[in-house]
Order: structure tokens, then C-alpha cells, then sequence
């Protein structure tokens, strides 16, 4: 039996722990929280995260417990919106249920150990960094220069109860500012960033709250109802945080997943799902190849489409949370949608 030993027991951690053949390895999960989180936003399971989770068997778990989100629009703050989104076959499931379902995924041969790790020592187990953008594998083995850096942003984000009329849903673009909001089964999944010096390192959610109240207050409506609603049991409040590009995701004996090799902005939706396509990649190639070879292929697969999604998710925060050319933006987002509008009716005069 080969180990694997896998610190963090997060998305991409609990997705490889499930894709490795218990009979072929003997995997322990090390994670220092006692307890899956039972607070977290909706994620957004684009086609790739989707088949990833087909590969563990739980694409029908997604579909029950999922939501699906068809359209949306971006928006100015007062709500008037500036270009329609089709989201068609896209589904949504809050960060709780989708570790659920992994840890359900998970054999009963993995061992778990709830501590935090420090030291590393991969000479008698592949290691495995699922730890995040904060990742101690990362900065053990790879090295400080390349430590998570603190954005100027600040992610709040919650759930309140009932869904948004489907005129809110959508992003609520503004001067340094982004709303959004989207159904979530019977809920409403919300979420803000904004500039501000609170943190980095702790922060707490009352004073987040109070001070996104404060910074959307002149928004639309729906944006202000769903704040007075928001309750900090039922919210989260972080910095933003990103890192230096890498150039590989494995060493001798270590590799890396998820936002331990590529934290990115959360402004495409796609970190999780990411996250678990890393998983089972890594997974499947350690199934079917010596472990030279799994994490050589491994990184042939993941480093380059995952570097391009860091660097446009990163570019698409600029323009989400831009300041002085705000205006310019919203004039050309509102030109594009006129133009996507049209189409349809040209087409059809055509006919």
C-alpha cells in the first residue's frame, strides 16, 4: 500500500480522497477544524467541476441538492441592468452541502486526524497540500517568496431566507463596489466587495456587516433589503487573498491542489471548481500511473489552464472594481448588451 497523506481536508482535499483506489493506497486526512463548515456562499459547478464530481459519483447528489442558474444580468447600483447573462445548464450549491457531499464520497479506509499541520516530511508518503491559498506546504517546501498577498478587497457574503425576484438577480457593478445576488434552493445567496484597510489577517463579521451596510447603502433596494436581513451567524466576512504564479505544482514527494497552487480572485466563479478538478486529475493519474509519472502528467494538465483562469479572474476584479474609469465601463457594458439584445430580432426579420 502506498500513503498519501493530505493536509486540508477542504474541496479539493475530500475530492482526493475519494478518487484514490483504497486498494492501492492507504490516504490519512490531516485538518484542524473538528467540524465540516456549516456557513458558506453558493458556488458555481461549470461543466469541468461538474463531470468531476460525475467521476465520484455525485452528479445526482448535485442535481438533488443543487440549483440551477439560468440568467442574470450586470447591473448599475440603482438595479437598471446593463447586460443580460445566460447561465443555462450551470448549477449552483452552497460550499456546506458540496463538502457534505464529498466527505459522503469519502471510504471508510481513509484515516482522519484533526490537527494543524507544521512540519513536512514527504520521504515515506506523498504529500499532498489541499490547505489553501494560506497553504504550510506551500510555504514549507516552495518558500516564503511565495506566501499568499492581501488584495485591497474585502469579500463579504451570506445567506438570507427566500429567493430573489429574478429582476435582482444578477451583479450590481459600482464605483470600487460589486453586489451579487442569486437563488439558492429556497434561499438567497448574496455577496459584496469593496476596498477597505479592515483586517487583513482576522475579521469580524458584525463589523463587516455594518460597514457594507454603510457602503451600499446607496444602491438599489433589493441590494439594501437583503443587507438588513443579513445576520452574522448566517455570514462570512475575508480579505481577498491571492499569490505569486506558479510555475509547478510538484516536488518530490508533494503536490499541491486547488487554492494552495492557484488562489485566485473569486470574480469568474471558478476556485472551486478548480479545485476539484485538480483532485480528480491527481486522483485518477495516481490510480493509473507510478507516482513519477501521475505528477509529471499532473502537471502537464493543470499549470497552464489554471495560470490563465488566476491571471483573467484577476483582470475581471480590475474591471468589476474599478473607480475612475467607472463610467466608461458601465457605457460600454450597457453598448454590448444592446447590441446582444438585438440580435434575436435580426435574425428573425431575416426569416
Amino acid at each position: 500500500m502506498e500513503k498519501v497523506d493530505i493536509v486540508g481536508g477542504g474541496i479539493s482535499g475530500l475530492a482526493l480522497a475519494a478518487r484514490l483506489d483504497p486498494a492501492k493506497f492507504e490516504v490519512v486526512i490531516h485538518e484542524q477544524r473538528p467540524e465540516l463548515p456549516a456557513v458558506g456562499t453558493t458556488l458555481a459547478m461549470w461543466a469541468d467541476a461538474r463531470n468531476a464530481l460525475g467521476e465520484l459519483g455525485l452528479l445526482g447528489a448535485l442535481e438533488e441538492r443543487g440549483s440551477r442558474l439560468t440568467s442574470g444580468a450586470l447591473r448599475g447600483p440603482s438595479g437598471v441592468p446593463l447586460l443580460s447573462l445566460q447561465g443555462e445548464g450551470l448549477m449552483g450549491i452552497s460550499r456546506a452541502n458540496l463538502l457534505q457531499l464529498l466527505d459522503s464520497a469519502v471510504p471508510p479506509s481513509v484515516g482522519r486526524v484533526t490537527r494543524r499541520v507544521e512540519e513536512i516530511s514527504p520521504k515515506d508518503a506523498l504529500v499532498v497540500g489541499a490547505d489553501g491559498v494560506h497553504s504550510t506546504v506551500r510555504r514549507r517546501i516552495w518558500g516564503p517568496r511565495f506566501d499568499a498577498k492581501p488584495t485591497p478587497f474585502l469579500a463579504v457574503r451570506g445567506m438570507i431566507p427566500g429567493n430573489p425576484e429574478p429582476e435582482e438577480v444578477g451583479e450590481y457593478w459600482g464605483r470600487g463596489t460589486l453586489f451579487g445576488l442569486a437563488p439558492a434552493g429556497t434561499a438567497t445567496n448574496w455577496y459584496a466587495s469593496f476596498r477597505t484597510d479592515l483586517g487583513p489577517e482576522r475579521v469580524e463579521v458584525e463589523e463587516a456587516l455594518e460597514l457594507t451596510r454603510r457602503s451600499f447603502a446607496g444602491h438599489s433596494p433589493a441590494v439594501r433589503q437583503v443587507l438588513a436581513q443579513a445576520a452574522p451567524e448566517t455570514s462570512l466576512a475575508q480579505r481577498i487573498w491571492t499569490m505569486p504564479p506558479l510555475g509547478r505544482y510538484t516536488r518530490k514527494g508533494i503536490a499541491l491542489l486547488g487554492d494552495a497552487a492557484h488562489a485566485m480572485t473569486p470574480n469568474l466563479g471558478r476556485g472551486a471548481c478548480e479545485a476539484l478538478v485538480d483532485a480528480v486529475t491527481l486522483g485518477k493519474l495516481l490510480n493509473e500511473h507510478p507516482r513519477g509519472e501521475a505528477l509529471a502528467r499532473y502537471n502537464r494538465k493543470r499549470v497552464l489552464p489554471t495560470q490563465q483562469l488566476k491571471a483573467a479572474s484577476y483582470v475581471m476584479g480590475r474591471i468589476a472594481l474599478a473607480e475612475t474609469m467607472q463610467p466608461a465601463r458601465d457605457a460600454l457594458l450597457s453598448q454590448v448588451g444592446k447590441r446582444l439584445s438585438a440580435k434575436p430580432a435580426a435574425a428573425g426579420t431575416r426569416e
